[in-house]
């Protein structure tokens, strides 16, 4: 049984990955062409199926929507019996049939080419009903589903989607998407948070524990315990100026190195110049400074060198940024 599962498995991820390597090695001018006359249009991307590819082609709308080309989804049925009035002169079509001769699929082809709409067919047969009426075609190379009795939709429908993400991605770069672009589309989220998330939106909830170089020991555990963030800045006391930081790590190694303590200020303890972050700075990026450091706190300081605060792996790690 272990055996026949496993084998089943690889089986239908190799034949799958080849397809995919047939499909890569396919594209050419059609494709190019069917990007172009989406991005010439200037409308929305309409894009359009039944059975298996409707639920392909809802996946296809959600790609292209987040990442900035406007697209709904359209069920071939619906369109045939009165929705096709929601496609408007600058939308393109864009029908997903594996065979091209669906009956709904053939029926709302002739009903775009009379609204005057481009049409971009999505098929693996280039001489079906529904790619000679197309305007574009993006041929699918399809040999044999994955399926042991080759007759599930798996490798069609995977090639379908890979289609439909170079097609996204084709128009993300025509069209110059930034990561900036991307973050207004996914706000939410961890994934959204990395783009725009930064750290003036967590330091400020934060304490902001700090002394001067001449506060004693004392004076320094003091401010460490207040603050909850295991450090404590020190600072000029005319200025304000960042001058360095004692983190509970430096307190343990000096309780280990030292015996003779009380006489000891800010100044002999703290480390100057640590690794600090800006404001402005997304928290992302403080993220990766503090592991690739192995740190847990960053002092945040403006343009002038002047302290603001403290950032903890803890706030990073209630963002789900880790």
């Amino acid at each position: 049984m272990e055996d026949l599962i496993q084998r089943t498995a690889r089986e239908t991820l190799s034949i799958e990955a080849e397809a995919l390597s047939k499909l890569a090695a396919s594209i050419g001018d059609d494709f190019r062409r069917s990007v172009e006359a989406i991005h010439e249009e200037h409308g929305r991307i309409i894009v359009t199926g039944v059975g298996k590819t409707a639920l392909v082609a809802q996946k296809i709308v959600a790609t292209l929507n987040s990442t900035g080309s406007p697209a709904f989804f359209l069920h071939a049925g619906d369109a045939i019996h009165g929705d096709i009035g929601m496609v408007q002169p600058t939308d393109v079509v864009l029908a997903l049939s594996r065979s091209g001769e669906t009956a709904e699929i053939e029926l709302l082809a002739l009903l775009v080419r009379n609204l005057g709409n481009t049409l971009i067919a999505m098929t693996s047969a280039g001489e079906s009903t529904l790619a000679r009426r197309a305007d574009h075609l993006l041929l699918v190379p399809f040999e044999r589903e994955a399926d042991p009795n080759g007759l599930a939709p798996t490798t069609s429908t995977t090639l379908m989607m890979a289609m439909g993400d170079a097609l996204a991605t084709s128009l993300l770069a025509l069209r110059g998407f930034s990561t900036d672009d991307f973050a207004r589309f996914h706000p939410g989220g961890a994934l959204g948070k990395q783009l725009y998330l930064r750290v003036d939106d967590l330091y400020r909830h934060n304490a902001k524990p700090s002394i001067y170089p001449t506060a004693s020991l004392k004076d320094t555990l003091l401010a460490m315990t207040t603050g909850r963030l295991g450090a404590t800045a020190v600072v000029d006391r005319t200025t304000d100026k960042f001058l360095g930081i004692i983190t509970d790590g430096d307190i343990r190694r000096l309780l280990n190195a030292r015996r003779d303590i009380d006489q000891l200020t800010a100044q002999d303890i703290m480390t100057p110049q640590p690794r600090c972050v800006r404001a402005d700075a997304l928290v992302v990026q403080a993220a990766s400074l503090m592991q690739e450091n192995s740190i847990s706190q960053l002092i945040v300081l403006n343009e002038h060198g002047i302290y603001l605060g403290m950032i903890h792996i803890h706030d990073i790690v209630r963002e789900g940024l880790i």
